[in-house]
């Protein structure tokens, strides 16, 4: 008797499941980084990687003093904290909570990282000075009006300040 091994894939195929179903079952099976793609990774080729901050009031520890979420959104960014020295270049972005901040050729930028399409976060384009929703190819300009559909409403910008001779910003609704 001649015994064939296979994989989970193969076997699930075999009983005539659908691909959603197969992925489904391999989710199930794996830890969940195995479902995502690389579209989900949130920094474009060529780009350093972004910080996700901590999220509420901030200490000095983190570089964020104030509320950095829900519906007064007010804090203070240390751009000489180790987490956040990188936005001093151009082309630099990072995220905190649900804001996209960016150093656009040399202006600073914060807008709701939240595409208006369909929810996906967007990604800050140097090359470009825009931001760009990977899923589904939403464009929008540094003000947040959308350059390009699918997305048709324009992304919540924020009032940025900068404050001790560019050695901090403030973010404001």
């Amino acid at each position: 008797m001649e015994t064939t091994q296979l994989s989970r894939g193969q076997f699930l195929k075999q009983l005539g499941l659908s691909s959603a179903a197969l992925m489904s079952f391999y989710c199930l099976g794996t830890t969940m980084t195995a479902c995502t793609s690389k579209s989900d990774d949130p920094t474009p080729t060529g780009t350093t990687p972004s910080t996700t901050t901590p999220s509420g009031n901030g200490s000095t520890d983190t570089g964020i003093t104030g509320t950095t979420k829900g519906s007064s959104i007010d804090f203070t960014i240390d751009l000489t904290n180790t987490n956040f020295k990188k936005l001093k270049t151009d082309g630099e972005y990072t995220y905190v909570e649900d804001i996209i901040i960016a150093n656009a050729k040399g202006v600073y930028v914060a807008l709701s990282k939240i595409c208006t399409h369909q929810g996906s976060t967007i990604d800050y384009r140097s090359g470009t000075a825009d931001f760009k929703c990977p899923n589904h190819g939403s464009e929008f300009k540094t003000d947040g009006t959308v350059q390009k559909d699918p997305a048709a409403k324009a992304l919540k910008a924020y009032k940025v300040e900068v404050l001790n001779n560019g050695n901090s910003i403030k973010i404001t609704e």
